[in-house]
């Protein structure tokens, strides 16, 4: 990535992040994340939860058919990230009625920035089971995840290296990186992992229980939180 690509990245990360600083909440529902305290939400109305999947370089990463959907937009350099991806993984496998899209939010700098050029080629290149394998072997290890090391989990799922150097390179993707974050700005997501469901996004990563209570909830009454 050239030295001028790299200053209009930033900029586009730091005016998203202003913009969103300003919308942070308590949450309009009185959710409680695992360490007691309230988890931040709002509601969010449904043309803006539609957009979503028109998003470019989103991924219907499990349960295609699953009658309820959680969004989940993350940096692959957050550590709040990486182990919600565990604890959904658990989630999307006891469960077929939850469908995972999930959709890459680089906003943690520069590495994220270039790992994220790799996860594109990977959604162009690989089938939906593939970049689900991808993005949970990128996660294994320790370190900061960058595009070498995206690169290698690339090639561990079986991928052409040049095709994936390639399209990793390619003048889209700083036009598809800036549509994740306007709608992430859109969204009010001002903190990774961000959730989407049923019309609610969450800041931040409410916790393995109270994940699992808000999509039981979906599924029982069409809410995140029944009885409100």
């Amino acid at each position: 990535m050239s030295g001028l690509a790299r200053k209009i990245f930033i900029a586009l990360l730091v005016s998203s992040s202003l913009a969103v600083v300003a919308r942070a909440d308590q949450g309009d529902y009185p959710i409680k994340a695992d360490d007691g305290e309230i988890i931040a939400n709002h509601k969010i109305s449904s043309d803006l939860e539609a957009r979503i999947e028109k998003l470019p370089n989103v991924v219907v990463a499990a349960n295609p058919n699953g009658k309820v959907t959680l969004y989940e937009f993350y940096d692959l350099n957050c550590p709040y990230c990486r182990r919600a991806s565990a604890d959904i993984d658990t989630l999307v496998k006891s469960n077929a009625n939850l469908r995972l899209v999930l959709v890459p939010f680089p906003v943690l700098g520069i590495p994220s920035i270039l790992a994220a050029r790799i996860e594109y080629a990977v959604v162009k290149l690989a089938t939906p089971d593939q970049f689900y394998k991808f993005h949970r072997l990128v996660y294994q290890g320790r370190g900061v995840i960058d595009d070498k090391r995206a690169f290698e989990a690339a090639k561990q799922i079986g991928l052409d290296p040049q095709k994936v150097f390639d399209l990793a390179n390619s003048e889209s993707f700083a036009g598809d990186m800036k549509q994740h974050l306007q709608l992430g700005d859109a969204l009010g997501i001002q903190a990774t992992p961000g959730l989407v469901i049923r019309g609610v996004s969450f800041v931040g990563y409410p916790g393995k229980k109270a994940l699992a209570g808000v999509v039981a909830a979906a599924q029982k009454c069409g809410q995140v939180m029944c009885g409100k």
